[in-house]
């Protein structure tokens, strides 16, 4: 049974920092390209980044790039996302997951329907 464990939510000023990490265990972690979604009351579930396989290509939405870093250590089976900078805007439930693929091209990474698998999400709230 696969399952993903995320920490590292919480409560932040506009500008302050946090860390997601997402552990995953029942499958072969590198076998398989990690994404980070979250979503705001009220609103859809938007893809915020993408690490394929073996960490060495990964994207990110707009609104997080130069802010965002996402990253995985496959002797942990464990992805991670740096956030820095925050903005209200952030506040949302992140949620990672598991793809289909061990990478994707082009913009199928935002498809939530590319995921198998997804944690129970971790609240992140930005003050300002």
């Amino acid at each position: 049974q696969v399952q993903l464990a995320e920490s590292g939510g919480g409560s932040v000023q506009a500008g302050g920092s946090l860390r997601l990490s997402c552990t995953v265990s029942g499958l072969i972690f590198d076998d398989y390209a990690m994404g980070w979604f979250r979503q705001a009351p009220g609103k859809e579930r938007e893809a915020v980044s993408y690490i394929i396989w073996s960490g060495a290509r990964s994207y990110y939405v707009d609104s997080v790039k130069g802010r965002f870093t996402i990253s995985r250590d496959n002797a942990k089976n464990t992805v991670y996302l740096q956030m820095t900078s925050l903005k209200p805007e952030d506040t949302a439930k992140y949620y990672c997951a598991v793809s289909r693929y061990t990478s994707m091209f082009g913009e199928s990474w935002r498809r939530p329907d590319q995921y198998n698998n997804w944690g129970q999400g971790t609240q992140v709230t930005v003050s300002s």
